[in-house]
């Protein structure tokens, strides 16, 4: 006898073997056919419910590993702000040492040092530096690249917002 038989018999509900032995029902159809029916179906939503299981026990352990790597891809951003945070701050403190370095200068020194940079990189210091050292840096310099830092100095803050 089957499991589900034995259920079927715990509950009272009649087995295939003595289904056979009962009256048909006003559809012609005996009540072991439905009994047959009944137990395929039960059979059907035992596997269904199974199933249903499986797929809860796999998205919970889905669910907690996704949990897992939030948390550390949360841990792993915020280590990399402490460490974008304190290269910042060291390189505008290399910046800010360099620049007084400049500024200390003898300015025919630093006119000299000034003259090789790029435009664009003599404005960004010059930019920082005190008016007055800078002022003396900018009148060494040969008027075309004076001209040019100066465009670059000028126009650095174009398009910053006004209002």
């Amino acid at each position: 006898m089957s499991e589900t038989a034995g259920v079927a018999i715990a509950k009272g509900i009649p087995t295939a073997e003595k289904a056979e032995s009962m009256p048909k029902n006003e559809t012609g159809r005996g009540v072991s056919e439905l009994l047959a029916r009944l137990l395929e179906r039960e059979k059907q939503v035992t596997r269904r419910e199974e199933a249903l299981r499986s797929r809860e026990v796999t998205l919970n352990r889905i669910q907690k590993e996704v949990t897992a790597n939030l948390r550390a891809l949360e841990e792993a951003e915020t280590r990399l702000e402490e460490t974008m945070a304190v290269a910042g701050t060291a390189a505008e403190s290399d910046l800010d040492r360099l620049t007084r370095v400049y500024e200390n200068m003898k300015p025919k020194d630093a006119v000299a040092l000034f003259q090789e940079m790029t435009p664009t990189f003599a404005a960004g210091f010059l930019g920082r530096m005190k008016p007055d050292a800078a002022a003396a840096v900018m009148s060494g310099l040969r008027p075309e690249t004076a001209y040019s830092v100066s465009l670059i100095l000028s126009g650095r803050n174009l398009n910053a917002p006004t209002d």
